[in-house]
């Protein structure tokens, strides 16, 4: 008897495991998200978040000549950014405390006691806090790219993140950034959170400091939705 019920027991377990199976199939089938659909995601996640912190570092800069290498601080909508810009002049890097407000920019010089309007362009770059810019900014190279790939899956300080290669369009990267030859696509590495669609470190490489030669610049963003308040400082 004892030996019967084990068989029906057996029967029943093998009968449930076929009829799961098709179920548990149709689960694990599930498309993998697309690198144009990881894109758009993260362009909306970008464009849907009041502020931002970002790094910025840069290598392959020329000894010569004023350009950024480097720069942290914070982007808050609708166009602010405050932080620190690192500018290499004269063969050594500076940092200079810049902060942004509606098109207007201001940064304390070296040797300067207070802050002043100055150009961005000075420093090689526009506008640090058009960045978020919907139009102009980071998130329109993310839907415009080409050539788009999906790389490898990576887990980064405990976080899981999809890589995307792609080729940008110079004339958008030279808004948002800079570049010495807007006509040459610049080459994308960028890390997307899979979890959250936040975009998490973006490696460009293209022809920043001379249009000849090209240069990379690593930007790495976090902190999406922190409470930020930037205003414009007095000036001298």
């Amino acid at each position: 008897m004892r030996h019967r019920r084990r068989g029906i027991a057996l029967l029943a377990l093998g009968v449930i495991a076929v009829l799961a199976g098709p179920a548990l199939s149709a689960c694990s089938s599930e498309p993998e998200e697309s690198a144009a659909d990881l894109l758009g995601r993260a362009r909306t996640t970008l464009d849907d978040t009041p502020s931002v912190h970002f790094l910025l570092d840069s290598e392959g800069a020329p000894a010569t000549g004023t350009v950024l290498v480097g720069g942290e601080g914070d982007l808050a909508r609708p166009a602010s950014f405050s932080g620190t810009l690192s500018v290499q002049a004269v063969g050594s890097a500076i940092d200079v405390d810049v902060v942004s407000v509606d098109g207007t920019v201001y940064a304390q010089l070296p040797f300067a006691q207070g802050f002043t309007v100055v150009d961005p362009a000075q420093f090689g770059v526009g506008d640090p806090g058009a960045l978020l810019d919907p139009d102009t900014g980071i998130s329109p190279l993310l839907t415009s790219a080409e050539n788009v790939k999906l790389g490898e899956e990576k887990r980064v300080d405990g976080e899981v993140v999809r890589e995307v290669t792609a080729d940008l369009p110079g004339d958008l990267v030279a808004q948002a950034l800079t570049s010495k030859d807007p006509s040459r696509p610049v080459q994308a590495r960028l890390s997307i959170a899979t979890d959250s669609g936040q975009l998490r470190r973006v490696e460009l490489t293209g022809p920043f400091f001379t249009a000849g030669d090209d240069a990379t610049y690593t930007l790495q963003l976090s902190d999406f939705g922190a409470d930020v308040q930037i205003t414009a400082p007095p000036t001298s």
